[in-house]
Protein backbone atom coordinates (compact mmCIF):
# COMPACT_ATOMS: atom_id res chain seq x y z
CA UNK A 1 0.00 0.00 0.00
CA UNK A 2 1.33 3.46 -1.25
CA UNK A 3 -0.42 6.50 0.64
CA UNK A 4 0.81 10.22 -1.92
CA UNK A 5 0.11 13.47 -0.18
CA UNK A 6 0.50 16.02 -3.06
CA UNK A 7 0.69 19.73 -1.84
CA UNK A 8 1.85 23.12 -3.29
CA UNK A 9 -0.90 23.83 -5.22
CA UNK A 10 -2.42 27.79 -5.12
CA UNK A 11 -3.42 30.90 -6.66
CA UNK A 12 -1.22 32.03 -9.17
CA UNK A 13 -1.85 34.64 -12.24
CA UNK A 14 -1.18 33.56 -15.79
CA UNK A 15 2.51 33.68 -16.36
CA UNK A 16 3.52 32.65 -13.33
CA UNK A 17 5.15 29.63 -11.69
CA UNK A 18 3.99 26.89 -9.09
CA UNK A 19 5.93 23.71 -8.14
CA UNK A 20 3.70 20.49 -6.69
CA UNK A 21 5.24 17.74 -4.90
CA UNK A 22 3.77 14.76 -4.21
CA UNK A 23 5.40 12.36 -1.00
CA UNK A 24 5.13 8.99 -0.31
CA UNK A 25 4.88 6.56 2.74
CA UNK A 26 4.13 3.05 3.10
CA UNK A 27 6.57 1.89 -0.15
CA UNK A 28 9.44 3.05 -1.58
CA UNK A 29 8.59 5.08 -4.43
CA UNK A 30 11.56 3.89 -6.88
CA UNK A 31 9.80 0.88 -7.30
CA UNK A 32 7.27 2.86 -8.84
CA UNK A 33 7.25 4.66 -12.65
CA UNK A 34 4.83 7.68 -11.76
CA UNK A 35 2.73 10.81 -13.30
CA UNK A 36 0.47 13.42 -12.50
CA UNK A 37 -3.13 14.37 -13.87
CA UNK A 38 -5.17 16.62 -13.70
CA UNK A 39 -9.52 17.30 -13.74
CA UNK A 40 -10.62 20.69 -14.19
CA UNK A 41 -14.52 21.07 -13.48
CA UNK A 42 -16.58 19.00 -15.42
CA UNK A 43 -14.24 17.22 -17.39
CA UNK A 44 -12.77 14.03 -17.45
CA UNK A 45 -9.17 13.35 -15.92
CA UNK A 46 -6.43 14.55 -17.84
CA UNK A 47 -3.20 12.91 -18.43
CA UNK A 48 -0.01 15.39 -17.63
CA UNK A 49 3.30 14.13 -17.46
CA UNK A 50 4.89 10.93 -16.44
CA UNK A 51 8.07 9.77 -15.53
CA UNK A 52 10.31 6.18 -15.57
CA UNK A 53 11.02 4.59 -12.29
CA UNK A 54 14.80 5.98 -11.88
CA UNK A 55 14.13 9.46 -14.15
CA UNK A 56 15.65 8.64 -17.15
CA UNK A 57 12.38 9.00 -19.36
CA UNK A 58 10.18 11.10 -18.90
CA UNK A 59 6.92 11.76 -21.38
CA UNK A 60 4.52 14.77 -21.39
CA UNK A 61 1.19 15.96 -22.70
CA UNK A 62 1.64 18.21 -25.64
CA UNK A 63 -0.56 21.47 -24.06
CA UNK A 64 2.05 21.53 -21.19
CA UNK A 65 5.42 20.41 -22.76
CA UNK A 66 8.22 22.82 -22.81
CA UNK A 67 6.08 24.46 -19.55
CA UNK A 68 6.08 22.13 -16.77
CA UNK A 69 8.55 19.42 -15.65
CA UNK A 70 8.53 16.31 -14.16
CA UNK A 71 11.03 15.04 -11.88
CA UNK A 72 11.88 13.07 -9.07
CA UNK A 73 13.98 12.34 -5.49
CA UNK A 74 14.09 8.61 -5.09
CA UNK A 75 16.12 9.56 -1.61
CA UNK A 76 13.24 11.93 -0.34
CA UNK A 77 10.29 9.93 -2.05
CA UNK A 78 9.32 12.47 -3.60
CA UNK A 79 7.80 13.71 -7.21
CA UNK A 80 7.48 17.05 -8.22
CA UNK A 81 5.88 18.95 -11.26
CA UNK A 82 7.47 22.33 -12.13
CA UNK A 83 4.89 24.37 -13.91
CA UNK A 84 6.08 27.83 -15.55
CA UNK A 85 4.09 29.89 -18.05
CA UNK A 86 1.14 29.06 -16.67
CA UNK A 87 -2.27 29.40 -18.18
CA UNK A 88 -5.77 29.98 -17.09
CA UNK A 89 -6.52 26.41 -19.26
CA UNK A 90 -4.24 25.00 -16.22
CA UNK A 91 -6.36 25.46 -14.06
CA UNK A 92 -7.43 22.18 -12.15
CA UNK A 93 -7.46 19.69 -9.36
CA UNK A 94 -3.84 17.99 -10.08
CA UNK A 95 -2.92 14.06 -8.55
CA UNK A 96 -0.16 12.15 -8.27
CA UNK A 97 -0.59 8.80 -8.90
CA UNK A 98 1.94 5.24 -9.01
CA UNK A 99 2.09 3.29 -12.35
CA UNK A 100 3.83 -0.12 -11.98
CA UNK A 101 7.79 -0.06 -13.78
CA UNK A 102 7.23 -1.48 -17.06
CA UNK A 103 7.21 0.28 -19.90
CA UNK A 104 3.61 0.79 -20.94
CA UNK A 105 2.69 2.28 -24.10
CA UNK A 106 -0.70 3.73 -22.29
CA UNK A 107 0.91 5.57 -20.08
CA UNK A 108 -1.44 8.54 -20.67
CA UNK A 109 -4.56 6.74 -19.38
CA UNK A 110 -5.99 6.50 -15.79
CA UNK A 111 -6.21 2.92 -15.41
CA UNK A 112 -2.14 2.18 -15.61
CA UNK A 113 -2.29 3.37 -12.63
CA UNK A 114 -2.98 1.71 -9.17
CA UNK A 115 -2.81 4.44 -6.16
CA UNK A 116 -3.51 7.99 -6.22
CA UNK A 117 -3.07 11.19 -4.01
CA UNK A 118 -6.18 13.33 -2.67
CA UNK A 119 -4.98 16.32 -5.65
CA UNK A 120 -4.34 20.06 -5.35
CA UNK A 121 -6.20 22.88 -6.44
CA UNK A 122 -3.92 24.93 -8.73
CA UNK A 123 -5.88 27.88 -10.36
CA UNK A 124 -4.49 30.56 -12.46
CA UNK A 125 -6.00 33.75 -13.12
CA UNK A 126 -6.14 35.92 -15.94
Amino acid sequence: QVQLVESGGGLVQAGGSLRLSCAASGRALSNYAMGWFRQAPGKGREFVATISRLGSTTYYADSVKGRFTISRDNGKNTVYLQMNSLKPEDTAVYYCATRPPKYSENYYLPREYDYWGQGTQVTVSS
